[in-house]
């Protein structure tokens, strides 16, 4: 099930319209010093695409103040990119998901799929049991959660909290990340 998301181009480029979207609004605000912010786009290599998405996918989304002397980077949140890991988030966090019940033959697949090996799924696992969960944004969002999500089965069990098909589960998640996916706001949690 997970597999037709992490290969459909159509649902990837739903997530490049958004990001879009997101950065037009961050770049629509002026920067704290008053001036007005300018495109700062730069490149990404994400692993974990599926074929067939347009060369501007690779992009990701940023702006900069127009003053001499401040030209602070405006970073805006990303449903694509998930801070600086080289996947795609969609990626660590659907195999990330899996891992707890994948067969050795899915697994596989999977590696020959998207390049991934056992060592990194497990890093990505760790990841979520012990530095996501150390956040500030993790002890504050998941305060709000009733009944409390089971941490040792991350990301799988904060993602069943989503309603919807798993697109649209995803999405949500991707969407509540969004906090931490890079930029200033990263920085303060």
């Amino acid at each position: 099930m997970y597999q037709h998301v992490l290969e459909d181009a159509r649902f990837h480029d739903l997530l490049l319209c958004f990001d879009r979207d997101i950065a037009t609004a961050a770049k629509a605000e002026r920067c704290a010093c008053g001036g007005v912010r300018h495109s700062a786009r730069y490149p990404r290599k994400p692993r974990g695409k599926p074929h067939g998405l347009a060369e501007d996918y690779d992009q990701r989304f940023s702006s900069c103040c127009s003053v001499d002397g401040c030209r602070s980077r405006c970073t805006p949140p990303s449903l694509r990119f998930l801070g600086r890991k080289v996947y795609l988030a969609t990626t660590v966090v659907l195999i990330s998901a899996m891992e707890l019940g994948v067969t050795a033959n899915r697994f596989a697949c999977l590696t020959t799929l998207l390049g991934i090996s056992r060592r990194t799924a497990a890093r990505w696992r760790g990841w979520w049991r012990s530095a996501f969960t150390s956040t500030l944004f993790w002890k504050a969002a998941s305060a709000a959660i009733m009944p409390p999500v089971d941490t040792a089965v991350l990301p799988a069990s904060l993602l069943s909290r989503f309603p919807g098909d798993t697109r649209e589960a995803l999405l949500a998640l991707l969407r509540y990340l969004g906090p931490i996916t890079g930029g200033a706001s990263m920085q303060a949690f």
